[in-house]
């Protein structure tokens, strides 16, 4: 499952979680419910909230870095490479 990060975009926009939930028509608490690790919010509220950030949806996810271990074919080391 994707963490949501919108309260980081938030702080680097300087914009409150209340004037924020203001502008989606939403209260602060159910704004901040709905960005819990519960909450679900729908793709419509996700357009919404990329909508009214000026951000690509997209942004509003965590990138998931993956990591796979290769062996060196002359040492035998493992060698960690990240794929993002």
């Amino acid at each position: 499952m994707s963490t949501l990060r919108v309260k980081e975009l938030l702080k680097e926009k300087g914009i409150t979680g209340r004037d924020f939930a203001a502008k989606l028509g939403m209260t602060e608490v159910g704004f901040y419910k709905m960005l819990s690790e519960t909450g679900n919010p729908p793709l419509k509220r996700l357009q919404l909230i990329a909508e009214v950030l000026e951000v690509d949806i997209s942004e509003l996810f965590e990138k998931k870095i993956e990591t796979k271990a290769l062996k060196c074919p002359h040492c035998g080391k493992d060698i960690n490479v990240k794929i993002e």
